[in-house]
């Protein structure tokens, strides 16, 4: 593509954030279920009209190359949504909140996955056997999915999420919607973090992990890096709205996580039998959808109860013995007696 289409599309790209922030969104408030309706309607509008932008500018085989990698990326950002729901209740995030922190996480996301796409391009030019290491690599991941249990979140293991504590204190209280904030200790004023701060570093962090296995299986799709990253950044720009209208019942689906699993399997040894068999497209977004619409379909069909998580008993604030513990302490006395400014 030329350079001007890319230009042009990241341009559009920012101009709808900034007016979602500066606009729709500019003060912490929470999010109706029948706002995120509405929003998840558009964000899927806008997609589904790029689509067909690009049937007109490219043909059919681009067309539903990005629908087919749009609709993989959709369903993979189900397994984000579950994870989500998981730290904001961890850090028990007011749910006014929440949007801002996504909104935030999407914009690191969308810099963070276009650097990976645009080494996986680079990789693929210059190494194609590299398709094979993805498609093994997604086989792999469907099949320890299949038979994976819910996982907690455990923040003390994450390297960032340590890192920022050492070197700044964590207030253990939310200050509106700022992650940072200065106060006075001793003779000068700090910057101190808040828990939205630690918040947002658990989504980022989450967001890359999933990335290693929704941009290899975009690479099944096509190697087009224009139609890899569009259909990518199109399902990542509607994952806030989704999450709002997905939040409370997400946990329903309980055979979705096979279903994914499936889909890995089925779309990594594609790329393991492509110098053999070449799987038609069409195809390709066929067995997507089917497999889809079937695990969602048996999750309504047959509902299961969900067990309720255990209360958390650990403050996950709770900074490890050292320096760090002395300066949260007198931050908390500033907390009693002065909040910061």
């Amino acid at each position: 593509m030329p350079w001007w289409v890319w230009v042009a599309f990241n341009a559009a790209v920012l101009a709808i954030l900034a007016i979602d922030l500066g606009i729709f969104h500019r003060h912490a408030r929470e999010v109706s279920l029948r706002e995120a309706v509405g929003w998840t309607i558009t964000w899927v509008t806008l997609a589904l009209c790029f689509n067909v932008g690009i049937y007109f500018a490219l043909g059919t085989q681009k067309a539903l190359e990005f629908l087919t990698g749009y609709l993989i990326e959709q369903a993979l950002s189900v397994d984000n949504i579950f994870v989500f729901v998981l730290i904001f209740s961890y850090f028990s995030v007011p749910q006014r909140y929440q949007h801002r922190i996504l909104f935030w996480g999407i914009l690191g996301a969308l810099v963070l996955r276009g650097t990976m796409i645009g080494a996986g391009t680079f990789l693929i030019h210059r190494f194609e056997w590299i398709l094979y290491v993805f498609g093994a690599f997604l086989v792999f991941t469907g099949v320890r999915m299949a038979f994976a249990n819910e996982a907690g979140i455990e923040v003390e293991a994450n390297p960032v999420v340590r890192l920022v504590r050492r070197l700044l204190p964590v207030t253990k209280r939310y200050y509106g919607q700022h992650f940072v904030v200065s106060a006075p200790i001793g003779q000068r004023r700090r910057w101190i973090a808040t828990p939205l701060l630690v918040v947002l570093i658990m989504v980022e962090t989450t967001d890359v992990i999933f990335a290693v296995d929704s941009i290899p299986a975009i690479f099944s799709i096509t190697t087009d890096p224009f139609i890899v990253y569009t259909s990518n950044v199109c399902a990542i720009l509607g994952l806030r709205s989704l999450y709002f209208l997905l939040a409370g019942i997400v946990d329903k689906f309980r055979f979705l996580q096979l279903g994914l699993s499936v889909v890995l399997v089925f779309v990594g040894a594609k790329m393991l039998v492509a110098p053999w068999w070449h799987v038609p497209i069409g195809a390709s977004l066929g067995v997507v959808a089917g497999v889809l619409a079937i695990a969602i379909g048996a999750s309504l069909l047959f509902p299961e109860e969900v067990e309720e998580h255990s209360p958390v008993v650990h403050d996950p604030l709770d900074p490890p013995p050292g320096k760090s513990a002395d300066v949260l302490d007198r931050v908390q006395t500033l907390e009693r007696d002065e909040p910061p400014g």
